[in-house]
């Protein structure tokens, strides 16, 4: 059986590179898709949802990551500070 037991720290710096730039995207989207699902008549919501959805895949894997890499590294941010900080000193150059 293969190790799944990977390490957070493990992570590569491409991935981790990947998941901010695809992270960068990912926000901008929902901000977008957040403000058509507010103005759009209940008629359309369903669709407009599925098009984020479809739209947010999108912008991971172009990126490179599959959505369960994304989601890993993300959950990896959250317990593990070491490469939490890997992520926010990718993110804070961005922000100058």
């Amino acid at each position: 059986m293969p190790d799944t037991s990977k390490q957070p720290q493990d992570i590569p710096d491409q991935k981790l590179d990947a998941a901010v730039a695809a992270m960068q995207q990912v926000a901008s989207l929902k901000e977008s898709y957040q403000q058509r699902l507010e103005t759009a008549p209940p008629s359309d919501k369903e669709r407009i949802a599925d098009e984020a959805n479809m739209a947010l895949q999108k912008a991971v894997t172009d990126k490179g990551l599959s959505v369960d890499e994304y989601s890993e590294i993300l959950a990896a941010a959250q317990i593990d500070p070491v490469v939490r900080g890997k992520i926010l000193q990718r993110i804070r150059p961005a922000e100058k």
